[in-house]
């Protein structure tokens, strides 16, 4: 008997378990399952190296990682799906250390190859970072008990800068310090500086003690004879108002010179 439109029926000869095949339809053949150590294969060849890396990072901290590393796990927070080495290693490379590929301006950054809006930004905020924790570290305290923190916050804040900043720190009577100010801002080998703005601007702030401050941008940090006589400038005109000036440093990719240390004040 034909059977109703619009219902199935089931084959002659077929069963529940053993359905007839149409020889229309051609049999399928079973798919392979991937076994373990194929699927492992396709993985790519950083596949675990980020977990690892952090392992190795919360275990031991810092001290067991290369430069090149630390800045890897940096890059994971801004790259989510690559492999973050080769980035990392090119910006040690192009800027020559850790603290250079930090203090480096972000249109600079950018040029390296995979460095993006976001990944500058997030660099130039770890540099912001640094910088606010170094400043913190000599607030409210006599700065010449913690000389190497202040050496330590201008170097972050100065040294990759590529253009000369006149820095100065304002203290009280107790050498704690009031105020960190940039005064002048120049070009890559002189920014002006004007004395009697330097004093009025302590006088303003009842400040008893000055230590300036300003980068070499060519990384050399000797002092010159512009440098020296500007000093004695300021000098000359702070005594009389009994106003000292504890130092002048010049801050260099390298490291960083005193004018006091030098005898030249």
């Amino acid at each position: 008997m034909q059977q109703p439109s619009g219902r199935l029926s089931v084959p002659a000869g077929a069963t529940e378990n053993h359905p007839v095949r149409s020889a229309e339809t051609p049999p399928q053949p079973e798919q392979p399952v991937k076994t373990s150590a194929a699927a492992k294969k396709n993985k790519p060849h950083y596949s675990g190296h980020r977990q690892r890396l952090r392992e190795r990072f919360n275990n031991h901290g810092d001290d067991v990682l290369a430069d090149y590393e630390l800045l890897e796990l940096l890059l994971f927070r801004t790259i989510a799906r690559a492999d973050t080495k080769p980035l990392a290693k090119a910006l040690l490379n192009r800027f020559g250390s850790f603290a250079g590929v930090l203090g480096a301006e972000p249109q600079l950054l950018r040029e390296v190859a995979g460095c993006g809006e976001a990944v500058a930004q997030d660099i130039k905020l770890l540099n912001a970072c640094a910088r606010r924790s170094g400043k913190s570290e000599i607030m409210k305290k006599d700065v010449l008990d913690s000389w190497s923190k202040v050496i330590a916050y201008c170097m972050t804040s100065m040294a990759y800068e590529n253009r000369e900043q006149f820095r100065i720190l304002f203290l009280d009577k107790k050498n704690r310090l009031i105020a960190d100010e940039i005064q002048q801002i120049g070009t890559v080998d002189h920014t002006p500086v004007y004395p009697r703005e330097v004093i009025k601007r302590a006088l303003e702030l009842s400040s008893t003690a000055l230590i300036l401050f300003h980068n070499h941008p060519s990384g050399d940090a000797t002092p010159s004879r512009a440098d020296i006589d500007m000093t004695k400038v300021i000098i000359s005109i702070a005594s009389p108002l009994n106003i000292a000036v504890h130092d002048h440093i010049i801050i260099g990719k390298a490291g960083h010179i005193s004018m006091r240390g030098l005898g030249l004040i």
